[in-house]
């Protein structure tokens, strides 16, 4: 994993947390400053968020947060959903041999992660494992949109799967819909994918709301503590 990835991450988290608000400027110097590096790994992580939509990268302002609101969060999580049934609908109807190994080698994959209990190497074989079925659908304009929502959403779907017991849930949410496509149960397989995505949002949506109350709270207790 290279230095910008990691700060990439970090940063990610950071905006998570509510340590960034939406319309906040990311600037590289303090971020160096904060993490302890040197301005490039900053800027290039910064490229990566922005091409992920993650923040806004404005003329003359540099790097923006840009953070949906939990309606707006939810509603990706929605649309994701039902872009991954599609997905797995057509790769039911189309699997091929090749489509086949790539689904089980990420699998498997995805197995050891979870014997290890190695949630961030989780998420990057996670990733190939949903990559995978996008491909098996064999609609390239449609795994297309899966690639870029994914890629949109996964800060929050590597947050989510630090819940408890979410990497042994996702694994067997896997090993169901892995079964569902083999066996070309389009229905299924597309049932199975749209809950397995939903489900993240639903709960990371619960996560946001929480942190909003709490942010909204402490922002409460500040003020009363002012005019005392």
């Amino acid at each position: 994993m290279s230095q910008a990835f990691r700060l990439k991450q970090s940063i990610e988290d950071a905006v998570i947390a509510g340590e960034f608000q939406p319309g906040d400027r990311l600037d590289e110097a303090s971020l160096a400053e904060r993490f302890g590096v040197s301005r490039t790994p900053i800027r290039e992580a910064l490229l990566q968020l922005g091409a992920e939509g993650f923040i806004d990268v404005r003329p003359r302002r540099g790097a923006i947060v840009s953070v949906p609101s939990p309606t707006r969060l939810f509603e990706m999580f929605e649309t994701m959903a039902e872009i991954a049934s599609a997905c797995g609908r057509l790769a039911a109807r189309r699997l091929t041999p090749e489509n086949d190994a790539a689904m089980e080698a990420a699998h498997r994959a995805c197995e050891m992660a979870v014997r290890e209990g190695d949630s961030e190497q989780y998420y990057a074989d996670n990733r190939n494992f949903h990559e995978a079925i996008y491909r098996a659908s064999r609609n390239s304009f449609l795994a297309d949109q899966a690639f870029a929502l994914h890629k949109r959403l996964s800060a929050y779907r590597r947050i989510q799967l630090r819940a408890r017991n979410r990497l042994l849930q996702s694994l067997q949410e896997h090993a169901g819909i892995l079964e569902a496509i083999r066996a070309g149960d389009e229905q299924l397989a597309a049932m199975r994918l749209h809950d397995h995505v939903l489900v993240q949002g639903e709960r990371f949506s619960d996560m946001v709301l929480g942190l909003a109350g709490d942010r909204r709270s402490d922002a409460a207790g500040s003020r009363s503590g002012t005019a005392k």
